[in-house]
């Protein structure tokens, strides 16, 4: 059985190599930390402590973007829940 001949372009050999960032987004995201850093008298920290105080919800919608989205327990291991029932004695 012959091989079919291959339409249109090879995409495996086209456009940014996988994981390369876009120049643009790379450039955005650097201008963006600098006006961070220069708000805060070069401290980024002190820019990002001023907006939690007054901006606490686009801060908790930023820090719920940084932070790790899967949560695991001890080890990498799975999550243990333990439920412990409490009974009252009321004498009856």
């Amino acid at each position: 059985m012959a091989e079919k001949p291959k339409v249109g372009l090879d995409r495996s050999k086209t456009g940014r190599a996988k994981g390369t960032p876009n120049k643009t987004t790379a450039l955005l995201k650097d201008a963006i930390l600098k006006a961070a850093a220069q708000a805060g008298n070069g401290d980024m920290v002190e820019y990002l402590t001023q907006q939690a105080t007054a901006n606490p919800g686009p801060f908790m919608a930023l820090l719920g973007k940084v932070l790790p989205m899967q949560v695991t327990g001890e080890d990498g291991g799975p999550i243990g829940v333990i439920f412990k029932t409490v009974y009252e004695n009321r004498g009856n």
